[in-house]
């Protein structure tokens, strides 16, 4: 574990219904995309899950816009988190099934969390905005 990063995971939340889309979507895809399925599997698992009348604003969700700040490099970038189908990384729209996307899922406005990518390095990211586009 990289010591200057945080090691503690932070709350998310994710509503019932993405929680159930997304259980079965990891589950779809843990052949072809093992690690990063079983990353998606474990955050659904931590997750507080949402009724549909509670209140998910400043929480990234599916189909949200989502600034985010690379905590090692500094940089900040706006993506749309979206489902595989819907991918366009030259349009701004990571799938969940990346790990920067299953990273964010849940995340609220202000949190961080420290991840491993399949390389083998170590990323932490932290959720500055989140627009939800209905």
């Amino acid at each position: 574990m990289h010591s200057d990063l945080q090691t503690q995971l932070p709350a998310i939340a994710l509503s019932a219904r993405d929680a159930d889309r997304l259980r079965h979507l990891a589950e779809v895809a843990a052949d072809q995309y093992p690690e990063t399925a079983e990353f998606l599997a474990r955050e659904i698992e931590r997750a507080e899950i949402r009724s549909a009348d509670q209140l998910m604003q400043d929480i990234v969700v599916m189909q949200s816009e989502v600034t985010f700040r690379d905590d090692i490099g500094g940089q900040s970038r706006t993506v749309t988190l979206v489902y595989p189908e819907d991918a366009d990384v030259g349009a701004g729209r990571i799938s969940i099934l990346t790990p920067i996307g299953a990273a964010l899922i849940g995340m609220s406005v202000g949190k961080s969390i420290e991840f491993q990518t399949p390389a083998g390095g170590w990323r932490s990211l932290t959720v500055t905005k989140v627009v939800h586009h209905t």
